[in-house]
């Protein structure tokens, strides 16, 4: 059992099957989150309750942050009852939200100043993967904290990669929902193109799985479209706002990229027919109703 004591704030669709493994492998754990019944579950597997962040970051050695948007981890960590306010100096937080890069560096020098440091640790690999402790984290910080909390980590991804200093493992994780994106969409037209040439889809996506047009994606979300089943692994305002700070930065950089501006109108559609909140998936249905196919 590890010694370490660990804050965990945000116990979402992800961040909750991450905890959870951390309390299986005998990590003492604290946790908050808004909604307290989010959770329960861990609360009923031995974790102890902080009424906000201040709290779950009193005493501990680590606190590991996963929540949606970059206001968010600002003010989880700095802001009113934030972990700044107990934090003691040798404290090592971990972020382990998809944000800003250049907001991370930031909120990363103001928690210096107080002996604190902070380490970039974004994830792919959706719920499934969160609950199967399979995730691939991106780390991005100085290396010997990046060391400390390495066993940690390795509880709840199946690859643990340091990116560079500290803003490297959000950037890593931008380029890869760039990629993610462009796979969806290719899933997206490629089975919609099928369907409206009456191509029975079992059998097309037999095929395509096996070959060049095989991947994760495909494979994860094929058969989830052919079902009509939109309940999300990784939701459309997620994406979203993932793809929002693609283009932030994208600009910062002076890089075009002309294919995740148009998925992000796309996914925009879906989130003004009030889908939001459906899974990326979802995205099959912008393309059908583009081939004139009632939404």
């Amino acid at each position: 059992m590890s010694s370490a004591k660990i804050g965990f704030i945000g116990t979402g669709i992800m961040g909750r099957p991450m905890a959870l493994n951390l309390l299986r492998a005998g990590y003492e754990l604290t946790v908050h989150n808004r909604t307290k019944a989010k959770a329960d579950e861990l609360l009923a597997n031995g974790a102890s309750w902080a009424s906000n962040p201040a709290e779950a970051a009193s005493g501990r050695d680590v606190v590991i942050t996963c929540v949606t948007d970059t206001p968010d981890v600002r003010q989880v960590l700095l802001g009113d009852k934030g972990v700044i306010e107990t934090a003691s100096e040798g404290l090592v937080c971990v972020d382990m939200s998809t944000i800003s890069p250049a907001a991370t560096r930031q909120m990363g020098q103001t928690l210096a100043a107080r002996g604190v440091t902070l380490i970039d640790a974004p994830v792919s690999g959706g719920e499934i993967g969160a609950i199967q402790g399979k995730l691939s984290i991106m780390m991005g910080g100085p290396r010997d904290a990046v060391e400390k909390v390495h066993p940690i980590m390795e509880v709840m991804g199946r690859t643990v990669t340091y990116c560079g200093p500290l803003g490297a493992g959000q950037m890593t994780k931008l380029v890869n929902q760039v990629m993610v994106i462009h796979t969806i969409m290719s899933i997206a037209e490629g089975l919609a193109f099928a369907e409206k040439a009456g191509l029975d889809l079992e059998t097309t996506l037999a095929v395509t799985s096996a070959g060049a047009a095989g991947s994760h994606s495909l494979k994860a979300l094929g058969p989830k479209i052919i079902a009509g089943d939109l309940k999300p692994a990784f939701m459309v305002d997620l994406q979203q706002k993932d793809l929002r700070l693609v283009l932030e930065y994208a600009e910062q950089l002076h890089q075009p990229l002309p294919g995740v501006a148009l998925a992000r109108e796309l996914l925009g559609a879906l989130q003004a027919q009030g889908r939001g909140r459906d899974g990326t998936q979802a995205l099959v249905d912008v393309i059908r109703q583009l081939g004139g196919k009632s939404p």
